[in-house]
């Protein structure tokens, strides 16, 4: 029995080892969809590319949970604090430009906890 304990703590701690550097690496690729966004972000251009649309569709296939949509709430504003001239209009107007939604408004500013 003993065994049998000290091998699920050994698995657990394992998954934990793992998810954090998938969380990493899922705020990484939203910091590179963004990027992508970044033309339509920044005034460049009126529409977003297809390729900027489909990652913020692609973003919102990846919101099942709430942990989902908490986890992904942090990620947009890190990657969003990162650039300096994105305009907060034109990141609240994103989904609907990609014909999508999203259960929260994109911001600099953006209140993850609630």
């Amino acid at each position: 029995m003993k065994g049998v304990i000290i091998s699920v703590l050994v698995v657990l701690a394992m998954v934990q080892v793992i998810v954090k550097p998938i969380e990493a690496l899922i705020c990484g690729d939203i910091a590179n969809e963004v990027l992508l966004c970044s033309p339509y972000l920044t005034g460049s251009v009126v529409q977003p590319s297809s390729e900027c649309c489909n990652g913020v569709k692609q973003i919102k296939t990846m919101l099942v949970t709430r942990d989902d949509k908490h986890q992904m709430c942090n990620c947009l504003k890190w990657a969003v604090s990162n650039y300096h001239d994105i305009k907060d209009e034109a990141l609240a107007a994103l989904p609907a430009k990609c014909d999508t939604t999203l259960p929260y408004t994109i911001s600099k500013n953006m209140d993850c906890d609630k």
